[in-house]
Protein backbone atom coordinates (compact mmCIF):
# COMPACT_ATOMS: atom_id res chain seq x y z
CA UNK A 1 0.00 0.00 0.00
CA UNK A 2 1.30 3.36 -0.77
CA UNK A 3 1.87 6.03 1.97
CA UNK A 4 -0.90 8.43 0.29
CA UNK A 5 -3.40 5.22 0.68
CA UNK A 6 -2.58 4.28 4.11
CA UNK A 7 -2.99 8.57 5.06
CA UNK A 8 -6.57 8.11 3.56
CA UNK A 9 -7.23 5.21 5.19
CA UNK A 10 -6.08 6.14 8.67
CA UNK A 11 -7.95 9.84 8.07
CA UNK A 12 -11.22 7.06 7.82
CA UNK A 13 -10.73 7.05 11.44
CA UNK A 14 -11.65 10.22 13.14
CA UNK A 15 -14.95 11.62 13.65
CA UNK A 16 -14.18 15.31 14.02
CA UNK A 17 -15.11 18.61 16.01
CA UNK A 18 -14.37 22.19 14.47
CA UNK A 19 -15.71 25.68 15.20
CA UNK A 20 -18.03 27.79 13.33
CA UNK A 21 -20.84 27.13 10.87
CA UNK A 22 -18.85 26.45 8.15
CA UNK A 23 -16.38 24.04 7.40
CA UNK A 24 -12.90 25.58 8.65
CA UNK A 25 -10.18 25.27 6.07
CA UNK A 26 -7.95 23.22 8.63
CA UNK A 27 -10.36 20.62 8.49
CA UNK A 28 -10.63 20.47 4.86
CA UNK A 29 -6.53 20.59 5.02
CA UNK A 30 -6.93 17.02 7.13
CA UNK A 31 -9.10 15.72 5.06
CA UNK A 32 -6.76 16.63 1.70
CA UNK A 33 -4.33 15.11 3.69
CA UNK A 34 -5.65 11.53 5.36
CA UNK A 35 -9.28 11.96 4.27
CA UNK A 36 -12.23 11.86 7.05
CA UNK A 37 -14.38 9.54 8.83
CA UNK A 38 -16.95 12.04 9.77
CA UNK A 39 -17.77 15.27 11.76
CA UNK A 40 -19.69 15.93 14.88
CA UNK A 41 -22.14 19.15 15.31
CA UNK A 42 -22.29 21.06 18.74
CA UNK A 43 -24.56 24.04 19.35
CA UNK A 44 -21.52 26.37 18.34
CA UNK A 45 -22.22 24.97 14.57
CA UNK A 46 -25.86 25.46 14.36
CA UNK A 47 -27.97 28.71 13.47
CA UNK A 48 -30.93 27.01 12.13
CA UNK A 49 -32.34 24.12 9.95
CA UNK A 50 -31.44 25.79 6.63
CA UNK A 51 -27.71 25.85 7.91
CA UNK A 52 -27.57 22.62 9.47
CA UNK A 53 -28.70 20.78 6.17
CA UNK A 54 -26.39 22.60 4.01
CA UNK A 55 -23.29 22.43 6.50
CA UNK A 56 -24.19 18.33 6.70
CA UNK A 57 -24.59 18.08 2.81
CA UNK A 58 -21.22 19.42 2.60
CA UNK A 59 -19.36 18.01 5.19
CA UNK A 60 -21.05 14.52 3.95
CA UNK A 61 -19.46 14.76 0.80
CA UNK A 62 -15.88 15.42 1.48
CA UNK A 63 -14.51 12.51 1.35
CA UNK A 64 -15.24 10.94 -2.24
CA UNK A 65 -14.68 7.15 -0.85
CA UNK A 66 -16.91 6.96 1.61
CA UNK A 67 -19.72 8.99 2.75
CA UNK A 68 -18.74 11.15 6.15
CA UNK A 69 -20.92 10.53 9.13
CA UNK A 70 -22.55 13.70 10.19
CA UNK A 71 -23.24 13.30 13.91
CA UNK A 72 -24.45 14.93 17.21
CA UNK A 73 -25.68 14.00 20.21
CA UNK A 74 -29.22 14.51 20.26
CA UNK A 75 -31.14 12.43 23.41
CA UNK A 76 -33.42 15.00 24.77
CA UNK A 77 -33.10 17.30 27.87
CA UNK A 78 -29.75 18.38 28.70
CA UNK A 79 -28.09 17.24 26.07
CA UNK A 80 -29.11 18.33 22.79
CA UNK A 81 -27.46 20.51 20.27
CA UNK A 82 -30.01 20.95 17.68
CA UNK A 83 -32.46 23.73 19.46
CA UNK A 84 -35.40 25.67 18.51
CA UNK A 85 -36.85 25.36 15.89
CA UNK A 86 -36.40 21.87 16.26
CA UNK A 87 -38.06 19.43 18.65
CA UNK A 88 -37.23 20.24 22.13
CA UNK A 89 -37.47 16.89 23.54
CA UNK A 90 -37.77 15.93 27.26
CA UNK A 91 -34.85 13.93 28.98
CA UNK A 92 -34.72 10.10 28.32
CA UNK A 93 -36.11 9.83 31.84
CA UNK A 94 -39.68 11.12 31.23
CA UNK A 95 -39.64 8.64 28.49
CA UNK A 96 -38.47 6.14 31.10
CA UNK A 97 -40.75 6.63 33.20
CA UNK A 98 -44.10 6.02 31.09
CA UNK A 99 -42.67 2.83 30.38
CA UNK A 100 -44.71 2.75 27.05
CA UNK A 101 -42.83 1.08 24.29
CA UNK A 102 -44.83 2.41 21.49
CA UNK A 103 -44.28 5.86 22.77
CA UNK A 104 -40.55 5.20 22.98
CA UNK A 105 -40.81 4.14 18.83
CA UNK A 106 -42.96 7.36 18.32
CA UNK A 107 -40.61 9.42 19.44
CA UNK A 108 -37.39 7.47 18.09
CA UNK A 109 -38.90 8.07 14.56
CA UNK A 110 -40.10 11.63 15.07
CA UNK A 111 -36.45 12.48 16.48
CA UNK A 112 -34.86 10.40 13.19
CA UNK A 113 -37.46 12.38 10.88
CA UNK A 114 -35.83 15.86 11.74
CA UNK A 115 -32.34 14.55 11.82
CA UNK A 116 -32.61 12.70 8.61
CA UNK A 117 -34.23 16.19 7.63
CA UNK A 118 -31.21 18.18 7.92
CA UNK A 119 -28.65 15.72 6.54
CA UNK A 120 -27.92 13.96 10.23
CA UNK A 121 -26.89 10.14 9.95
CA UNK A 122 -25.49 9.18 12.73
CA UNK A 123 -27.26 10.01 16.34
CA UNK A 124 -25.04 9.55 19.75
CA UNK A 125 -28.15 7.92 22.00
CA UNK A 126 -29.69 6.35 23.41
CA UNK A 127 -28.03 6.31 26.46
CA UNK A 128 -27.88 2.41 27.72
CA UNK A 129 -26.81 3.33 31.23
CA UNK A 130 -28.62 1.97 34.30
CA UNK A 131 -29.21 5.27 36.69
CA UNK A 132 -28.18 3.22 39.90
CA UNK A 133 -26.58 6.15 41.41
CA UNK A 134 -28.54 8.85 42.13
CA UNK A 135 -25.30 11.17 42.79
CA UNK A 136 -23.86 10.78 39.25
CA UNK A 137 -23.22 14.00 38.30
CA UNK A 138 -23.35 13.04 34.71
CA UNK A 139 -25.85 10.40 33.54
CA UNK A 140 -28.97 10.97 36.10
CA UNK A 141 -32.37 12.03 33.94
CA UNK A 142 -29.72 10.98 30.74
CA UNK A 143 -30.62 7.37 31.55
CA UNK A 144 -33.79 5.81 30.24
CA UNK A 145 -34.18 4.03 33.81
CA UNK A 146 -33.10 2.58 36.92
CA UNK A 147 -33.73 -0.94 35.79
CA UNK A 148 -31.61 -3.00 33.56
CA UNK A 149 -34.63 -4.56 32.20
CA UNK A 150 -35.99 -1.18 31.60
CA UNK A 151 -33.75 0.27 30.07
CA UNK A 152 -33.32 -2.45 27.26
CA UNK A 153 -36.40 -2.67 26.88
CA UNK A 154 -37.05 0.85 25.73
CA UNK A 155 -33.51 0.84 24.65
CA UNK A 156 -34.03 -1.55 22.04
CA UNK A 157 -37.05 0.08 20.96
CA UNK A 158 -35.59 3.61 20.24
CA UNK A 159 -32.86 1.94 18.37
CA UNK A 160 -34.96 -0.27 16.02
CA UNK A 161 -37.64 2.97 15.28
CA UNK A 162 -34.62 5.20 14.79
CA UNK A 163 -32.70 3.00 12.58
CA UNK A 164 -35.95 2.22 10.58
CA UNK A 165 -35.41 5.73 9.72
CA UNK A 166 -32.33 5.66 7.89
CA UNK A 167 -30.20 7.54 11.28
CA UNK A 168 -27.97 4.77 13.14
CA UNK A 169 -28.54 4.91 16.74
CA UNK A 170 -25.10 4.80 19.19
CA UNK A 171 -25.54 2.95 22.22
CA UNK A 172 -23.41 4.15 25.07
CA UNK A 173 -21.50 4.14 27.33
CA UNK A 174 -19.99 0.79 27.53
CA UNK A 175 -19.45 -1.33 29.45
CA UNK A 176 -21.67 1.46 31.55
CA UNK A 177 -21.03 4.69 33.36
CA UNK A 178 -24.63 4.66 35.47
CA UNK A 179 -22.91 3.94 38.69
CA UNK A 180 -20.08 6.81 39.06
CA UNK A 181 -20.40 9.25 41.28
CA UNK A 182 -17.72 11.06 39.02
CA UNK A 183 -17.88 12.78 36.11
CA UNK A 184 -15.59 12.01 32.88
CA UNK A 185 -15.47 15.27 31.37
CA UNK A 186 -13.12 15.96 34.61
CA UNK A 187 -11.52 12.69 35.87
CA UNK A 188 -11.77 9.02 35.13
CA UNK A 189 -14.49 7.47 37.52
CA UNK A 190 -14.49 4.24 38.75
CA UNK A 191 -16.85 1.19 38.81
CA UNK A 192 -15.89 -1.05 41.39
CA UNK A 193 -18.78 -3.85 40.80
CA UNK A 194 -17.71 -7.52 40.52
CA UNK A 195 -17.82 -9.30 36.99
CA UNK A 196 -20.59 -11.31 37.73
CA UNK A 197 -22.93 -7.78 38.59
CA UNK A 198 -21.84 -6.40 35.69
CA UNK A 199 -22.91 -9.40 33.47
CA UNK A 200 -26.48 -9.44 35.31
CA UNK A 201 -27.00 -5.44 35.28
CA UNK A 202 -24.39 -3.60 32.92
CA UNK A 203 -23.94 -5.02 30.47
CA UNK A 204 -27.91 -6.68 29.92
CA UNK A 205 -28.68 -3.23 27.98
CA UNK A 206 -25.58 -3.57 26.01
CA UNK A 207 -26.95 -7.43 25.24
CA UNK A 208 -30.40 -6.05 24.21
CA UNK A 209 -29.00 -3.51 21.59
CA UNK A 210 -26.95 -5.85 20.18
CA UNK A 211 -29.79 -8.26 19.66
CA UNK A 212 -31.62 -5.28 17.99
CA UNK A 213 -28.97 -4.31 14.95
CA UNK A 214 -27.55 -1.16 16.38
CA UNK A 215 -25.12 0.41 14.65
CA UNK A 216 -22.49 2.06 16.75
CA UNK A 217 -21.69 1.69 20.62
CA UNK A 218 -19.88 4.00 22.32
CA UNK A 219 -17.29 3.21 24.64
CA UNK A 220 -16.96 4.79 28.50
CA UNK A 221 -13.85 6.38 29.59
CA UNK A 222 -14.00 4.40 33.32
CA UNK A 223 -12.01 2.14 34.89
CA UNK A 224 -13.34 -0.86 35.83
CA UNK A 225 -10.84 -3.28 37.71
CA UNK A 226 -12.95 -6.33 37.21
CA UNK A 227 -12.20 -5.97 33.71
CA UNK A 228 -9.45 -4.71 33.59
CA UNK A 229 -7.11 -3.03 36.43
CA UNK A 230 -4.61 -0.76 34.32
CA UNK A 231 -6.68 1.05 31.70
CA UNK A 232 -9.92 2.83 31.15
CA UNK A 233 -12.49 0.97 29.20
CA UNK A 234 -11.74 3.35 25.96
CA UNK A 235 -8.11 1.76 25.73
CA UNK A 236 -8.53 -1.06 26.97
CA UNK A 237 -8.45 -4.43 24.39
CA UNK A 238 -10.03 -6.60 26.76
CA UNK A 239 -12.84 -4.56 27.43
CA UNK A 240 -13.23 -3.19 23.68
CA UNK A 241 -12.52 -6.68 22.11
CA UNK A 242 -12.22 -9.38 24.33
CA UNK A 243 -15.80 -8.39 25.93
CA UNK A 244 -17.39 -6.41 23.66
CA UNK A 245 -16.38 -7.80 20.18
CA UNK A 246 -15.60 -11.26 20.99
CA UNK A 247 -17.51 -12.32 23.91
CA UNK A 248 -20.72 -10.01 23.27
CA UNK A 249 -20.42 -10.86 19.59
CA UNK A 250 -21.31 -7.00 18.69
CA UNK A 251 -20.52 -7.00 15.03
CA UNK A 252 -21.22 -3.48 14.30
CA UNK A 253 -19.07 0.09 14.60
CA UNK A 254 -17.08 0.64 17.57
CA UNK A 255 -16.49 4.33 18.66
CA UNK A 256 -14.83 6.37 21.31
CA UNK A 257 -16.07 8.90 23.86
CA UNK A 258 -13.87 12.01 22.78
CA UNK A 259 -10.38 11.43 23.62
CA UNK A 260 -10.02 15.13 24.88
CA UNK A 261 -12.00 14.40 28.32
CA UNK A 262 -9.83 14.62 30.99
CA UNK A 263 -10.79 11.67 32.01
CA UNK A 264 -8.25 10.14 29.23
CA UNK A 265 -6.12 13.29 28.53
CA UNK A 266 -5.26 13.61 31.68
CA UNK A 267 -3.10 10.78 31.93
CA UNK A 268 -2.30 10.36 27.96
CA UNK A 269 -1.96 12.43 24.84
CA UNK A 270 -4.50 12.52 22.24
CA UNK A 271 -2.47 11.13 20.01
CA UNK A 272 -1.14 8.34 22.01
CA UNK A 273 -4.87 8.09 23.26
CA UNK A 274 -5.56 7.30 19.27
CA UNK A 275 -3.43 4.68 18.67
CA UNK A 276 -4.38 2.73 21.68
CA UNK A 277 -8.32 2.87 21.42
CA UNK A 278 -7.86 1.61 17.50
CA UNK A 279 -5.24 -1.06 19.39
CA UNK A 280 -8.22 -1.86 21.62
CA UNK A 281 -10.96 -2.36 19.40
CA UNK A 282 -12.20 0.98 18.47
CA UNK A 283 -13.33 1.80 14.71
CA UNK A 284 -13.55 5.42 15.16
CA UNK A 285 -12.05 7.66 17.80
CA UNK A 286 -13.68 11.33 18.37
CA UNK A 287 -11.74 14.05 19.08
CA UNK A 288 -14.02 17.26 19.31
CA UNK A 289 -12.66 20.25 20.74
CA UNK A 290 -12.01 21.70 16.98
CA UNK A 291 -8.39 21.60 17.33
CA UNK A 292 -7.39 20.75 14.23
CA UNK A 293 -3.79 20.07 14.82
CA UNK A 294 -4.54 17.95 17.76
CA UNK A 295 -6.83 15.80 15.73
CA UNK A 296 -3.99 15.59 12.94
CA UNK A 297 -1.08 14.76 14.86
CA UNK A 298 -3.97 11.98 16.35
CA UNK A 299 -4.17 11.00 12.63
CA UNK A 300 0.08 10.68 12.36
CA UNK A 301 0.76 8.97 15.38
CA UNK A 302 -1.73 6.10 13.35
CA UNK A 303 -0.12 6.04 10.41
CA UNK A 304 3.66 6.13 12.43
CA UNK A 305 1.98 3.13 14.48
CA UNK A 306 1.22 1.17 11.20
CA UNK A 307 4.72 1.69 9.18
CA UNK A 308 6.28 0.43 12.53
CA UNK A 309 3.85 -2.99 13.27
CA UNK A 310 2.48 -1.53 16.65
CA UNK A 311 -1.03 -1.09 15.00
CA UNK A 312 -1.73 -4.16 11.95
CA UNK A 313 -3.25 -2.70 9.09
CA UNK A 314 -5.81 -5.42 9.19
CA UNK A 315 -6.81 -3.66 12.22
CA UNK A 316 -7.48 -0.53 10.28
CA UNK A 317 -8.82 -2.45 7.12
CA UNK A 318 -11.86 -4.07 9.91
CA UNK A 319 -12.67 -0.59 11.17
CA UNK A 320 -13.23 0.78 7.99
CA UNK A 321 -15.24 -2.65 6.62
CA UNK A 322 -17.51 -2.23 9.54
CA UNK A 323 -18.00 1.52 8.98
CA UNK A 324 -18.82 0.93 5.52
CA UNK A 325 -21.52 -1.78 6.23
CA UNK A 326 -22.91 0.24 8.82
CA UNK A 327 -23.53 3.06 6.05
CA UNK A 328 -24.52 0.76 3.60
CA UNK A 329 -27.13 -0.75 6.12
CA UNK A 330 -28.11 2.85 6.56
CA UNK A 331 -28.77 3.47 2.60
CA UNK A 332 -30.79 -0.04 2.33
CA UNK A 333 -33.15 0.91 5.22
CA UNK A 334 -33.78 4.62 3.72
CA UNK A 335 -34.45 3.24 0.61
CA UNK A 336 -36.30 0.75 1.71
CA UNK A 337 -38.34 2.84 4.17
CA UNK A 338 -39.27 4.83 1.22
CA UNK A 339 -40.71 2.11 -0.79
CA UNK A 340 -42.79 1.32 1.89
CA UNK A 341 -44.27 4.50 2.45
CA UNK A 342 -44.76 5.04 -1.50
CA UNK A 343 -46.68 2.00 -2.43
CA UNK A 344 -47.85 3.96 -5.94
CA UNK A 345 -44.57 4.99 -7.38
CA UNK A 346 -43.58 2.86 -10.74
CA UNK A 347 -41.71 0.68 -10.52
CA UNK A 348 -38.93 2.14 -12.65
CA UNK A 349 -38.72 4.56 -10.32
CA UNK A 350 -38.07 2.56 -7.38
CA UNK A 351 -35.18 0.82 -9.12
CA UNK A 352 -33.44 4.41 -9.18
CA UNK A 353 -30.55 4.49 -6.62
CA UNK A 354 -30.08 7.55 -4.72
CA UNK A 355 -26.92 9.31 -5.11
Amino acid sequence: MSPSALRHQIGQLLIAGFDGIDIPVELRSIVREFGLGGVILFARNIVDAEQVAALAFEAARLTPDMPAWVSVDQEGGRVARLKRPFTVWPPMATLGRSGDIGLAERFARALATEMKAVGVTLDYAPVLDIHTNAKNPVIGDRALAETADDVARLGQAIIRAMQSEGVAACGKHFPGHGDTSSDSHLELPLVEHPSERLHDVELVPFRAAIEAGVATMMTAHILVPALDEQRPATLSRRIVTGLLRDELQYGGVILSDDLEMKAIARDYQVDAAAVLAVEAGCDGVLICSGNHDTQAAALEALVHAVEEGRLSLTRVEDALLRQRRAIDFLIASTVRVTIISTPSRPTSALNSAPE
